[in-house]
């Protein structure tokens, strides 16, 4: 089952500048799994101590896996996994506390 992966421009460094890649799974662990094995270091990026880094947000069809099952949320063919760094920062404006 082949399952599209949107990566950003932050880690595409990794995966020689494509985009969107196709992996297989049944599950999100999985698909990072077979995307580790082609691109290494991806993974490392991604998760820390088995879990998703606190800035990095994945979504399958635009559903927080936060909100689901965590890594084991279910993936079928034709699924969408988006990679999404958190954005944070900036400078407070004149007059704002």
């Amino acid at each position: 089952m082949s399952i599209s992966v949107e990566i950003p421009t932050l880690l595409r460094p990794l995966t020689g500048g494509l985009k969107r890649l196709d992996a297989d799974g049944a599950t999100v662990y999985e698909v990072l799994q077979q995307l580790e094995q082609r691109y290494p270091g991806l993974q490392d990026r991604l998760l820390k101590d088995g879990a998703v880094r606190r800035f990095m947000n994945l979504y399958v069809n635009d559903e927080d896996i936060r909100f689901a099952q965590e890594l084991a949320t279910p993936v079928s063919a034709g699924d969408c996994l988006t990679i999404l760094p958190a954005v944070a920062g900036g400078a407070a404006g004149e007059g704002a506390r």
